[in-house]
């Protein structure tokens, strides 16, 4: 079991997480960043990452994966830790006020603050009505790709038509041993030049692509052997695969913060707009996952969250020290050693 010890605990490694470690860095609070998600960005990774967003201060337009490449820069001489594609599953509050967090996958990161920054919740893969699906999951039955080289050499069916289902194709055509795309379209929600680029490889075989169909039944004795795709939703085919992988999108989940204790509205978190904390002394949350009278979820609204939250942090990692605003434009940035 791992255990890491850390000044902060941010749960979500969306941009508002992300930037959360900035202001903390500035601060010389650590911070270590928990994700439900194999990568950082949250929502601007996994669903948008190519579309432009506009009110980014200082930024006319960005792209949203942009956005994200350039917070990782910000925070890199911060030099945070992360524990990405494990979603945290339990809280524990000692008797001398700080926390043991747990993910579900059994990391313990021990740290005397945790700011949630969660966005809307935990997001989980939105799972195809097939039965027996959930039998061969961890088996053959996969919702995320974290780590491609798991199907090197393998036979795979992937099934979506968004932009997750078409870049893993695309990657993902020389390291299988078979890889079938299955959409029960004949047009891509995804971008069209990865669009394009899928149709090109179905012409020139690297892939298998079946239009107008759907995976509707999945085949094993112990694990996952074969698929059954319902070839123009009137004709049944099986695929024998070593892995079936439904992209349909994630949808968000608040998941186990709901049992913290913490106070919720509406499936959000309540907050004291003065520095953000929540009703559990040492608890803090940012973002589209906190409520208040007048709440706004816009990226930049968390992004004053965050810096308001450092400050009241600071108090209970150096409780002896005296808070003094310092400006970068004074100071600069001053490097954690790693």
């Amino acid at each position: 079991m791992d255990k890491i010890t850390t000044d902060i605990c941010i749960v979500g490694a969306g941009p508002v997480g992300l930037f959360a470690v900035f202001e903390a860095g500035l601060l010389k609070m650590r911070c270590h960043v928990v994700d439900a998600l194999p990568a950082v960005g949250g929502q601007l990774s996994e669903i948008y990452p190519k579309k432009p967003i506009y009110d980014i201060p200082g930024f006319p337009e960005v792209l949203a994966g942009d956005l994200v490449k350039n917070l990782e820069q910000q925070i890199a001489p911060f030099h945070p830790t992360f524990t990405l594609g494990e979603r945290v599953d339990d809280l524990e509050k000692l008797d001398d006020g700080s926390f043991i967090v747990r993910t579900v996958a059994g990391t313990e990161i021990a740290c005397k603050v945790v700011v949630i920054a969660g966005g809307l919740g935990s997001f989980e893969p939105r799972k195809p009505a097939i039965e027996h699906l959930d039998k061969y999951e961890k088996n053959g039955v996969e919702y995320m790709v974290r780590d491609p080289e798991h199907f090197r050499d393998k036979r795979v069916v992937i099934s979506g038509g968004g932009d997750s289902a078409l870049d893993w194709t695309i990657f993902m055509a020389g390291l299988c041993k078979e890889l079938t795309l299955v959409h029960r379209g004949t047009t891509f929600r995804g971008a069209p030049e990865s669009a394009a680029k899928v149709l090109s490889m179905a012409e020139e075989g690297q892939i298998n692509l079946i239009l107008k169909s759907n995976v509707t039944e999945v085949h094993g004795e112990e694990k996952l052997e074969a698929v059954t795709v319902m070839v123009d939703n009137t004709t049944p085919h099986q695929i024998e695969v070593d892995n079936f992988i439904p992209l349909f999108g994630l949808v968000p989940k608040l998941g186990p913060i709901e049992d913290w204790g913490l106070e919720l509205e509406k499936n959000a978190i309540l907050v004291n707009t003065e520095d953000y904390s929540t009703n559990i002394p040492g608890i803090y949350a940012i973002g589209d996952i906190n409520t208040y009278p007048g709440k706004l979820k816009l990226i930049l609204c968390g992004f004053h969250e965050a810096a308001l939250m450092a400050q009241s942090a600071y108090n209970i990692i150096y409780p002896d020290k005296k808070f003094v605003l310092k400006y970068t434009t004074v100071n600069g940035i001053q490097e954690l050693q790693a």
